[in-house]
């Protein structure tokens, strides 16, 4: 049974009822342009209903031109992880990390260890799907076990004027525009999706998640 052990790089936080998003655009210097930064980060109900679904966007404002050459670092684990007590902390986790041109997934899982450290066991892997390249015209998805996974460019679906943003917190102004500008419009980001049934999550109805980035050492 292999194991690798991953060192956190990043996080994003977010509490999820029905819809919830965490977004950390520009902000983080010490992962900022790197292959492990977190843009955003959503959790939401499915299409069906019994199902949740978990979306985490790396490498933020890639350009057109850039998107065509930017790849997931194999190097680089993302883990969604599932508080279903209200502890704070995680008692499930899902992870995804590439290889060779697919997206590996592994769980829902009980951690054995919480925190920044992680391990992959290959026991846990619940299914894999092949990384959309850019410009296919309709996305790559897989489904085992009644999860569906996808992983792949998208454009960046955050909206944020920074621009009015820097004019409200310089005392220039009070208030955002409607409907102002988004600042990263045309950009793109490399997405990570999986919808896993609730049943697998477990709770009582409400649930704290958030997702990291997590280097190999």
């Amino acid at each position: 049974m292999k194991k690798t052990k991953i060192i956190l790089s990043a996080s994003v936080l977010a509490i999820v009822g029905f819809f919830m998003i965490a977004a950390d655009h520009i902000d983080a210097p010490a992962v900022q342009g790197g292959s492990s930064d977190i843009t955003d980060f959503y959790a939401f109900q499915g299409e069906n209903t019994n199902n949740l679904v978990f979306v985490a966007n790396v490498q933020g404002l890639l350009s057109p031109s850039a998107t065509g050459s930017a790849m997931f670092d194999e190097q680089v684990l993302v883990e969604f992880n599932i508080d279903n007590t209200g502890d704070n902390v995680e008692d499930l986790v899902i992870q995804a990390i590439p290889k060779d041109g697919k997206m590996y997934f592994f769980g829902p899982f009980a951690p054995s260890q919480t925190g920044i450290t992680s391990s992959i066991s290959a026991m846990n892997e619940s299914g894999y799907v092949d990384i959309t390249p850019y410009g296919t015209s309709s996305a790559i998805t897989a489904s085992n076990s009644g999860m569906s996974f996808f992983a792949g460019p998208r454009d960046d679906p955050f909206f944020m004027d920074f621009a009015q943003y820097g004019a409200i917190i310089g005392g220039m102004a009070t208030s955002f525009n409607e409907t102002g500008s988004d600042t990263f419009a045309g950009t793109n980001v490399m997405s990570v999706v999986v919808e896993v049934p609730k049943a697998m999550i477990g709770g009582s109805g409400t649930i704290n998640t958030w997702v990291e980035s997590k280097r190999k050492q």
